[in-house]
């Protein structure tokens, strides 16, 4: 082989290698950023079950006091 097809299959070798290696890179980055969105939407979900949770119990309790007290609106108007 010639010094010039050596370089050529050289410089071609190591820039399809590189490409490869970038799109490994890439993927790799894509993918965690992907599992970190899911960790997110995890938590969110978790949070907005809890807070549910508070609020359904919140209503219990309002309902209780409603059957003991008795509420009368309010007369003084600003």
């Amino acid at each position: 082989m010639s010094t010039k097809a050596k370089a050529t299959l050289l410089s071609t070798t190591l820039g399809a290698s590189g490409i490869v290696f970038f799109v490994h890179q890439q993927q790799q980055t894509d993918k965690a950023a992907m599992h970190a969105g899911v960790i997110r939407d995890m938590e969110q979900q978790r949070i907005k079950r809890e807070r549910q949770v508070d609020f359904e119990m919140q209503r219990q309790l309002e309902e209780e006091y409603r059957k003991v007290q008795t509420v009368s609106p309010s007369t003084d108007r600003t």
